[in-house]
């Protein structure tokens, strides 16, 4: 494809990215990062898509793996500025003892959380924490809606072994 066929696409292309980035985030700025990047990327390599390919599925793949790589980058700076500080322990009400127990906990399940295949993980947490439907996972991640299920369960079944061997008395 031509950068000139590109451009005349270009637009086309982009609603349906934000469709499926609008699905994904529930901050509009975030979607449209996802679009703005799925459409970068596109542009880059532009040239070495085939014409003939659909390019509407093509463009709406990258989209749904920029919101992918947005939001394990979103989670990740999450997760390091979720660890609660010795500024944070101290301002609470909670005893010392509270504290360290809590932070023990935090760390415990990261760690569990850490053993989970990449994949399970991502699941686990648009289900859990984003509190995505099965559905909205399946449409965001092109996996079925009955493997998406399984895999939750598995990643469950994982964290809650993995929880009770590590806090076992």
């Amino acid at each position: 494809m031509t950068r000139s066929e590109f451009e005349q696409k270009a637009h086309e292309m982009r609603r349906e990215m934000m469709k499926v980035t609008t699905a994904f985030f529930a901050r509009q700025q975030d979607a449209e990062d996802a679009a703005q990047e799925a459409l970068a990327q596109l542009w880059r390599y532009c040239e070495h898509i085939n014409p003939e390919r659909n390019v509407k599925a093509l463009a709406v793949r990258v989209a749904k793996n920029c919101c992918v790589s947005l939001y394990r980058k979103q989670r990740a700076q999450t997760d390091s500025l979720s660890a609660p500080s010795a500024l944070q322990l101290q301002s609470t009400d909670a005893s010392p003892q509270e504290q360290l127990e809590a932070v023990d906990a935090m760390r415990v399940m990261n760690e569990a959380l850490a053993l989970l295949k990449p994949r399970e993980r991502q699941l686990f947490e648009m289900r859990q924490q984003e509190g995505l439907s099965t559905a909205q996972i399946s449409q965001l991640t092109g996996i079925a809606p009955p493997s998406v299920t399984a895999m939750v369960s598995a990643a469950r079944k994982k964290l809650f072994v993995e929880l009770k061997r590590r806090l076992k008395p």
